[in-house]
């Protein structure tokens, strides 16, 4: 269980999940550790996605919503983790849990547990792999996949420091990619 994350009342309200998509479709548990979607619908960009998937939106401020997600997880049903900075260390834990539902884990600026500047995001990232290594070649013998999906750049089109919301473009259009390549290989 992850440790609690700051007290927002903002953030905490709302339903601790929100789901949407096609039951039965393959499926996406989003562990979000910001509480976007905090009025019962999706960020705007991942709405295409419902029409092949099945959402599950975990609100991690929201109380409840964590304890959630060991439930979901425990059903057989093959799951795509999706889950950003301050989540990533809990989301390969659940995964090793869950080894059995769990396709994958996709991260979003895994080391950033707090606010890093743009231009240092990539290499924090590979430095948070390379101290994750143990647990991540386990994850990956066990048949779960585990990727960065996208992380803050120095780029002058991002302005927006690590970790990205899970509802920026850049997101959910790697998501999408990864996806993709992980079907057409057969995952």
């Amino acid at each position: 269980m992850p440790e609690p994350l700051p007290s927002d009342p903002v953030r905490a309200d709302g339903p601790p999940l929100v789901t949407a998509g096609r039951p039965g479709s393959p499926r996406l548990v989003v562990l979000d550790p910001a509480g976007l979607a905090k009025h019962e619908g999706l960020p705007a960009t991942w709405r295409p996605l419902e029409q092949d998937h099945e959402i599950l939106w975990y609100r991690i401020p929201v109380e409840g919503a964590w304890s959630g997600t060991g439930e979901t997880l425990a059903a057989p049903e093959r799951s795509d983790l999706v889950t950003s900075g301050p989540l990533a260390a809990d989301a390969l834990r659940l995964a090793a849990e869950h080894s059995g539902s769990v396709r994958s884990v996709l991260l979003v600026d895994p080391a950033a547990e707090g606010v890093l500047s743009p231009g240092d995001a990539a290499v924090a990232d590979e430095a948070w792999l390379a101290q994750h290594d143990a647990e991540i070649a386990a994850l990956r013998e066990s048949g779960v996949e585990v990727e960065v999906l996208a992380h803050s750049s120095d780029d002058p089109d991002d302005q927006i420091p690590s970790p990205l919301p899970l509802g920026h473009d850049w997101v959910v259009d790697a998501l999408r990619e990864t996806l993709a390549r992980l079907e057409s290989a057969g995952r």
